[in-house]
């Protein structure tokens, strides 16, 4: 699935690890990422977390889609920030998934995201 993500690609973002319920993904913050405020976009932020996310979710034999997502953020980054993306199944039932993405910058939490997953027919 990773390989063919234009989108991911086009930003950046590296798979580090992917295990059954896990994935660790990465993203250096680029000049074009940053706000007004010169702090990463939450966008940005969002996108990093919600690929993982999607990697994390469909690490299992089914295909999975987002159903729900939400994010906190907690700590601005700024550019040439690396983040780094830690998605973790919490739970698996029927057609569902619950995941936490922690974004973290130098070990440090900027964001927490959570998603609910639902497998799909392919």
């Amino acid at each position: 699935m990773f390989e063919v993500d234009a989108a991911s690609r086009k930003l950046g973002i590296e798979l580090i690890e992917l295990s059954p319920g896990h994935a660790r993904m990465s993203m250096v913050v680029t000049e074009d990422m940053v706000n007004g405020y010169a702090i990463t976009h939450g966008g940005y932020v969002f996108l990093l977390a919600d690929t993982t996310f999607a990697m994390a979710c469909n690490s299992h034999e089914d295909s999975a889609v987002a159903a729900r997502c939400d994010i906190r953020y907690l700590r601005p980054t700024k550019t040439g920030d690396v983040l780094v993306a830690d998605a973790v199944e919490r739970a698996r039932f029927g057609r569902n998934g619950i995941y936490d993405v922690s974004v973290t910058c130098r070990d440090e939490l900027i964001a927490e995201f959570r998603g609910d997953s639902r497998t799909i027919a392919r």
